[in-house]
């Protein structure tokens, strides 16, 4: 039996926005990505910019305000974070409600998931395959700042390219790493969360989207 649902749980430089799409379409599976903010959005009933503003793909946001209070000496993930007041909705109700959506994927019809702690979620799910993407530092640094243009201009990222990619890759694992520790209590760089753990930073994104879907459909 193969799997319908495949979650993926990406570092960032891993090529994970590569990975994504590309298993779907070897899969015949939707790829779900910027769907679920758009749905959290319609069904609590607030903007699309506020539910991008908690959602942990996007570039600012809920996992930035957590990161940044992990530093603080006297606050540690855990342990109360007090997050801004002036939002409309809780930032729970959004997490529950991106929960509910990956749920709702997963139960009709499957497709691949990218990041939003969906392995947590799904971790009692019998037909999904968890993977996570991930290698060396170094080495996630050199393919971030091969396609540094478009993350640069979608980030605003200023300075000069290799210290720029560095704050680029620390942020975004801080802020997931954040995000995930935050609402779940877990380490998303854990492999015991996953049935596959790949380096894809020593592999094209094709060998990579390979392994994946040969371990889909022999799930």
């Amino acid at each position: 039996m193969s799997a319908r649902v495949v979650t993926i749980s990406a570092a960032f430089g891993a090529g994970g926005a590569a990975v994504g799409p590309a298993v779907a379409a070897e899969l015949g599976l939707p790829f779900v990505d910027r769907a679920i903010p758009a749905q959290v959005a319609g069904e609590i009933g607030c903007t699309l910019e506020e539910a991008l503003a908690h959602d942990d793909r996007a570039e600012s946001g809920i996992g930035r305000i957590l990161a940044g209070a992990a530093r603080l000496p006297t606050l540690a993930l855990g342990m109360d974070v007090y997050l801004p007041q002036n939002a409309t909705v809780p930032p729970e109700e959004f997490v529950e409600q991106t929960e509910s959506v990956i749920a709702r994927t997963a139960d009709r019809g499957g497709g691949v998931l990218l990041g939003r702690a969906a392995a947590v979620v799904l971790a009692g799910h019998e037909d999904a395959l968890h993977v996570r993407l991930d290698g060396p530092r170094d080495r996630r640094l050199a393919r971030a700042a091969r396609e540094m243009p478009a993350e640069r201009e979608r980030s605003g990222a200023t300075g000069t390219p290799d210290r720029a990619v560095e704050r680029m890759l620390d942020d975004n694992d801080r802020a997931r790493t954040a995000y995930v520790k935050h609402f779940y209590g877990a380490d998303p760089a854990d492999p015991r969360l996953y049935h596959l753990v790949i380096d894809s930073t020593r592999l094209p994104v094709h060998a990579t989207v390979e392994l994946i879907a040969g371990a889909a459909r022999a799930f």
